[in-house]
């Protein structure tokens, strides 16, 4: 693997002292690779290392984190012109790890870090929220957003993607759906949404599958509404089995639009976004992302 350019590790700060990672990539550095790693401490962090990345003139910029990060290195990286673009390698350090576990990320750190060092990379697209917010994996509203943004951290550590599941039994006194109007190509919906998953990815909220059939190279979005008529046994089957909801409404389009008149708060892959209207647009093939050869995502 020596003669592999350059890579460039931006890395959570709650993952810093990882013994396992500390290993393997000192591993690779004795097998002559060249890996520099940054650490993220505030938002803002990996904008200013993907700048640092460019200085560098690395190949490759490896997210390693959960969702949040890999969306945060995600977006900074397109802001760069598309010939000094470095591509974007994965390695899964999060709770719930949406977006990597339906990319077929190897959980195994070392396979992780390998894939992302010299896997081959493939044009993905990414989604633009409002023309300055982006997301790489999902954008979820309704009582699903809400669940996973209040969920805590130590819920979340100890039991992973079943912690948002908990919790939102938890707080079914809260359940109120969004009415909002949702337009794309080919596409129009007016009612009350439970839950709104719109993918380029297929699952969010630890495990979710929102949009099963969604890829990350078609230049399209999936959409899924699970809608608030019957609101408990909706919100019980949406979360246990989606495929025998009898209120799911389904679209596809390179873009949609949202209005909601009373404001909704969509979560885009962990950072929230409110307001009463939002135009969700891909940018088809917008990025390098350095995947497994049989990745699920790709068409």
């Amino acid at each position: 693997m020596a003669n592999y350019p350059a890579s460039l590790l931006i890395l959570n700060g709650k993952s810093a002292g990882d013994d396992l990672l500390r290993q393997a990539v000192s591993l690779l550095r004795e097998e002559g690779v060249a890996i520099h790693v940054r650490v993220t401490w505030e938002k803002g962090d990996a904008a200013r290392y993907i700048d640092e990345a460019h200085a560098l003139g690395v190949e490759t910029v490896i997210a390693g984190g959960g969702d949040g990060t890999i969306n945060e290195v995600a977006t900074a990286l397109i802001a760069l012109p598309d010939a000094n673009r470095p591509a974007l390698g994965i390695l899964p350090l999060g709770t719930a790890n949406d977006f990597a576990t339906s990319a077929g990320i190897p959980e195994s750190l070392d396979k992780a870090l390998q894939l992302a060092i010299v896997g081959k990379a493939t044009a993905v697209d990414i989604a633009r929220v409002n023309d300055e917010t982006c997301f790489i994996n999902m954008a979820t509203g309704g009582f699903g957003t809400r669940i996973t943004s209040e969920t805590p951290e130590k819920l979340k550590a100890a039991l992973g993607g079943v912690s948002y599941l908990i919790h939102g039994l938890v707080r079914l006194d809260t359940l109120k759906p969004d009415q909002c109007e949702i337009t794309g190509e080919a596409f129009h919906w007016q009612g009350n949404a439970l839950v709104i998953g719109i993918g380029n990815g297929r699952q969010a909220g630890g495990g979710q599958q929102l949009c099963p059939n969604a890829l990350i190279n078609d230049g399209q979005l999936e959409l899924r509404i699970f809608t608030g008529d019957e609101l408990l046994p909706a919100l019980l089957t949406t979360l246990t089995k989606p495929e025998e909801s009898p209120n799911i409404v389904d679209g596809q389009s390179a873009w949609f639009d949202i209005t909601a008149p009373h404001g909704m708060t969509f979560n885009l892959d962990g950072e929230p976004l409110s307001g009463e209207h939002f135009r969700i647009a891909l940018l088809p093939g917008a990025l390098r992302c350095r995947l497994p050869p049989d990745c699920p995502l790709l068409r």
